[in-house]
C-alpha cells in the first residue's frame, strides 16, 4: 500500500512538472494570412507577450493562401503536441466551410485555446447621402426597395454577410455589389458609385474622421474603444439583437494535451485583461477579448451556425464575381 501510494505521488508529481514544464522549446503561431493584415498584426502583439511572460520564443510564420484555408490546413494536420498554434479568425473557420469545402472541418480539427479580439465593423455611406442618423436611414431604404447599393470586399466575405444581417434585420432590400478587397469597395462608396457598405472600423475610421465618409453607427452590441463616439446600430437602428463582429484567436490541433492549452489560454486571458494589450488593440481598430479553450468552443460553434443561416437566408453563392 505505501508502494502504490508513493507510486501514485510520483506519477502526479511527474504531471505536474511536466505541465509548468510547457512549453520548453520554440512554439509556432501559423498565420494564413499575409504580413500586416488584422489577424497577423493581432497574432504577433500576442505573441510577443506570451514570449517574454512563458520563457520561449513564439515565432510567427506566415502561411498565406486560399482566403486563409492553406495555414489552416497545415495547423489541422500537425503533430498535436502544443507548438504548433494556428491564428484563426472568422473567414477559414466560421465562414467558408460554409460556403464550400475545405480540406479541414473547424470543430473536429482544431482546438480552441482563447480568443484574442473582436473586430468591430461600421455601417458608412457618401456624407451626402440623404439620411441624419441609422433610423433615417433605414426608413429611407424601405421607401424604396432595391434602388439602393451596398459593397462588400467580396461574396461570402464578413462584410458581405454582416449587411445582409443587417438587411434582413432591418426589412430593407438593396443590391450587393461584390468587389476584390475592402479598398475599392469603400472607394466607390467615397465616390458616390455604391450607397453603403459595412467595413471595419480600422478601414473606415480615419475616412469618417476627415469627412469622406458618415457612419449611421457600430455593428457591435457595445460601443468600441477606437471609436466610442459611434453609437451600436441596434440602438441607432431600432433593430433589438444586431451584434456583429470579426472575431481573431488562438487555436492548436485537436488533440493537443489539455495542460498546453491551458497554460497558453491562462497566460493571454492575463494578458488581454492588461490596459498596456488592451490600448494596443484599440489603436488597431480591435477589441481585447479573451476566453477559456471550453468557452471559445462554445463561441466557434454558435458562429458557424449563425454564418450558416445567414448564407442560407441571403442565398449566397460564392460563384457570383468581384469587381
Amino acid at each position: 500500500m505505501i508502494r502504490f501510494t508513493l507510486l501514485l505521488a510520483s506519477l502526479l508529481f511527474t504531471g505536474a512538472v511536466a505541465a509548468q514544464a510547457y512549453p520548453n522549446r520554440a512554439v509556432k503561431v501559423v498565420v494564413p494570412w499575409p504580413p500586416g493584415q488584422a489577424t497577423d498584426i493581432a497574432a504577433r502583439v500576442v505573441a510577443e507577450k506570451l514570449q517574454t511572460v512563458l520563457g520561449q520564443p513564439f515565432v510567427i510564420e506566415n502561411r498565406p493562401g486560399a482566403g486563409g484555408a492553406l495555414g489552416t490546413e497545415v495547423v489541422a494536420k500537425s503533430a498535436p503536441d502544443g507548438y504548433t498554434i494556428l491564428a484563426a479568425s472568422s473567414g477559414p473557420i466560421s465562414i467558408m466551410p460554409n460556403l464550400q469545402k475545405t480540406p479541414y472541418a473547424p470543430l473536429a480539427d482544431l482546438a480552441p485555446v482563447s480568443l484574442i479580439c473582436m473586430t468591430p465593423f461600421a455601417l458608412v455611406v457618401h456624407p451626402s447621402f440623404p439620411a441624419n442618423n441609422a433610423r433615417e436611414f433605414v426608413a429611407e431604404l424601405k421607401k424604396n426597395p432595391g434602388k439602393y447599393t451596398f459593397a462588400s470586399s467580396g461574396t461570402g466575405a464578413t462584410a458581405h454577410l454582416f449587411a445582409e444581417l443587417f438587411n434582413s434585420m432591418a426589412q430593407i432590400q438593396a443590391r450587393h455589389v461584390p468587389y476584390k478587397g475592402s479598398a475599392p469597395a469603400l472607394t466607390d462608396v467615397m465616390n458616390g458609385n455604391v450607397t453603403y457598405a459595412a467595413e471595419t472600423v480600422a478601414a473606415t475610421q480615419t475616412h469618417i474622421k476627415n469627412g469622406r465618409l458618415k457612419s449611421f453607427g457600430v455593428t457591435t452590441a457595445r460601443r468600441t474603444g477606437a471609436m466610442p463616439e459611434l453609437t451600436p446600430l441596434a440602438e441607432a437602428a431600432a433593430i433589438p439583437g444586431y451584434d456583429a463582429a470579426a472575431w481573431i484567436g488562438y487555436a492548436a490541433p485537436a488533440g493537443t494535451p489539455r495542460e498546453a492549452l491551458a497554460r497558453i489560454s491562462g497566460e493571454m486571458q492575463k494578458l488581454l485583461a492588461t490596459e498596456e494589450l488592451k490600448a494596443r488593440l484599440v489603436s488597431l481598430g480591435l477589441d481585447a477579448r479573451s476566453s477559456t479553450p471550453d468557452e471559445m468552443a462554445s463561441f466557434m460553434r454558435a458562429e458557424q451556425e449563425r454564418y450558416a443561416t445567414i448564407i442560407r437566408n441571403a442565398n449566397i453563392k460564392v460563384e457570383e464575381s468581384n469587381k
